[in-house]
């Protein structure tokens, strides 16, 4: 009998445009800066790191620079992923009711 564990791969998941953007949309309320950065990786990497650095004009290996945790990219990067990504920032109060 193994005891061997399936390794989970949350890129696996990330299957629609929706279910990305409710993934990214929780990474970005985390206060730690490296969790959405990691969640744009993680997106990133299930469309096809390549595929979105070319579509945010960037280079393959600038694009894990940025999304690696610790960097500090600028908001014109991450904006350039985002819509890459096919997604976009939305704003609401932090008064504002949750669903």
């Amino acid at each position: 009998m193994s005891n061997a564990f399936m390794t989970f791969n949350v890129s696996d998941y990330l299957d629609n445009d929706e279910v990305i953007a409710e993934y990214l949309t929780a990474a970005a309320e985390d206060a730690n800066p490296d969790v959405l950065l990691a969640a744009l990786s993680e997106v990133a990497k299930a469309r096809g790191m390549a595929q979105v650095a070319a579509a945010a004009g960037l280079g393959r290996e600038s694009l894990y620079k940025a999304l690696a945790p610790g960097s500090h990219p600028r908001f014109e990067t991450i904006n350039a992923v985002l819509r890459a990504l096919n997604v976009r920032i939305s704003l609401v109060s932090a008064n504002a009711p949750t669903a």
